[in-house]
């Protein structure tokens, strides 16, 4: 007969219940980014100071990051939605996130170099 329990190790009760978090990955909206942080855009705030985990799509390639928020204040309200702009401060980035940064703002950089665009209007006499 198979065992009912399925934990290798046993638990022992805490008469007090300890402190924790669970950290979650939430989506969020990257407004600029360069070589040491980025602007982003969130649906909740986050605390000044905090240090939090980063996960960024640079096109085809994706890397995790640590950040400090630098900064943050209330963006805009979006469909009933408050959102808030945060400055993120990357800290003890691995060479390959720092790289794969690097790469992705000089390819953004050349991009925007070639498309060039003047907007303005016509002053009538």
């Amino acid at each position: 007969m198979a065992d009912d329990n399925k934990r290798d190790r046993e638990r022992i009760p805490i008469p007090t219940p300890l402190h924790g978090e669970v950290m979650v990955f939430q989506p969020i909206n990257i407004l600029d980014v360069s070589y040491g942080g980025a602007q982003i855009e969130t649906p909740f705030a986050l605390q000044l100071d905090s240090l939090h985990d980063f996960r960024i799509s640079l096109g085809e390639r994706s890397v995790v990051v640590k950040g400090r928020i630098a900064n943050g204040h209330i963006g805009e309200l979006k469909e009933g939605v408050v959102l808030y702009r945060s400055g993120v401060e990357f800290v003890e980035v691995s060479d390959h996130a720092q790289s794969a940064i690097e790469h992705f703002v000089e390819a953004l950089k050349q991009s925007q170099r070639h498309r060039a665009i003047v907007d303005g209007q016509i002053a009538e006499s």
